[in-house]
């Protein structure tokens, strides 16, 4: 197997594995509040301590989670939001 194949399987294994760690009452808070640093960095400040707030809590946690697991994430990243906004018409003046 090439090492390109190798790291698209660990990538969404890893994936995976988080989806399905997180709705996990106890250990679910704790795994969030240790990639913490890892989701703002991602999410940006605000987006990314509101969805790490909301996975560090119990029960909120763990209904985030599922929900998450059928519709991805519901605080979308950096990347994702400005690939979302609509961009000006430019008018040509003539």
């Amino acid at each position: 197997m090439t090492t390109l194949k190798r790291r698209i399987i660990r990538a969404g294994g890893w994936g995976v594995a988080k989806r399905i760690i997180k709705p996990i009452p106890i250990i679910g808070s704790v795994f969030a509040f240790g990639l913490a640093g890892y989701e703002i960095k991602k999410k940006g400040l605000i987006p990314g301590a509101v969805h790490v707030g909301l996975d560090v809590t119990p029960f909120v946690g763990t209904a985030k989670g599922v929900v998450e697991i059928f519709t991805g994430d519901l605080i979308p990243d950096k990347s994702e939001r400005r690939n979302s906004k609509v961009k000006p018409n430019r008018r040509l003046h003539g």
